[in-house]
């Protein structure tokens, strides 16, 4: 592959952000002739097409899409230079790209990402909800940093990843007053035919408490489940079932929501991992997270003795 030329990787970026030859000549100010020789200049050297013809506009191959995320990366950094030369800051801003699985607890993606707020350098933090697999994707086009699940890397997923153990923690079951008084018996005998809340099939840890139930010999009716565990909370406020979150996060849930915290265990643990596309994590932001995050999820709520095993009669 020859020298990058980078006014030619600039026509590209252009081109492929605007979708076309003709919107990109606008707002270059260069003839669409100029930008099209460039385009096949730059393609020839580099043996391969970037582009495909879609109607009247351009669409990326797979080659394109990856060259479109150094470019990204690129572009953005010396925008960012720009702004430093500009205002003179005393340091240079370190920007995080986080995509958070929409099966992580949004509290508990904020205990794991809080540590990079410590850094002595200025952080910009741009955080991004979604599927894992749309998140993967993403990341494999540099376009994140990290993702943070509740599971490794999938084996299935044709994207270059690497998964980094942040820790793990035990469950919380949490009630209102009201629905914990209509099921007295002591946690986890309380949870046996009682209305319970479920996260979605999306996330690793729902197979775990149906498993949990089961040993317990415990079969709570299943009134609600959710990929959003901020909706979940909502809907255990209003008193529709008990439901279970990670206990790392209990005393924010029991600030933020009024409710009893019903019992815990440690027999379900929820595993949390950071993915990135490089083997040795170099990114501060990431370093002060990986480092600190195993302290953040140790955590045994105060006065909530675990339960024995328990089955019906």
């Amino acid at each position: 592959m020859a020298s990058i030329n980078y006014k030619h990787l600039h026509y590209f970026w252009v081109v492929a952000k605007t979708g076309s030859i003709a919107r990109a000549s606008e707002q270059l100010h260069v003839t669409p002739q100029t930008i099209s020789g460039q385009l096949s200049l730059f393609e020839e050297l580099q043996g391969e097409a970037l582009f495909k013809k879609a109607g009247r506009n351009l669409q990326l191959t797979e080659a394109g899409r990856l060259v479109l995320g150094y470019a990204e990366e690129i572009f953005l950094l010396g925008q960012e230079l720009e702004q430093v030369l500009q205002h003179h800051p005393t340091e240079r801003t370190v920007q995080l790209r986080v995509g958070v699985s929409d099966a992580v607890a949004k509290a508990v993606a904020y205990k794991l990402l809080e540590p990079a707020l410590s850094l002595p350098q200025t952080l910009k933090i741009n955080c991004r909800e979604g599927k894992l697999d749309d998140l993967l994707s993403e990341l494999a086009r540099h376009k994140l940093d990290i993702v943070i699940t509740d599971t490794p890397m999938p084996p299935t997923m044709k994207v270059r990843g690497f998964s980094h153990a942040l820790g793990e923690c035990g469950l919380s079951f949490f009630a209102t007053k009201s629905l914990r008084a209509q099921y007295p018996l002591a946690f986890p005998a309380c949870l046996h035919g009682a209305p319970v809340l479920l996260p979605g099939e999306d996330s690793a840890l729902r197979s775990r408490l149906m498993h949990w139930f089961e040993t317990q010999g415990i079969r709570p009716k299943i009134t609600g489940e959710f990929d959003d565990s901020a909706l979940m909370s909502a809907f255990g406020e209003a008193g529709v079932g008990f439901f279970a979150m990670p206990s790392a996060i209990t005393d924010m849930v029991m600030r933020q929501y009024d409710l009893e915290l019903v019992g815990s265990t440690d027999a379900i643990t929820e595993q949390f991992y950071a993915i990135s596309v490089q083997r040795k994590i170099t990114h501060p932001a990431v370093l002060a997270i990986s480092q600190a995050a195993p302290l953040a999820m140790f955590y045994t709520p105060v006065n909530t003795p675990l339960k024995k095993s328990w089955a019906k009669k």
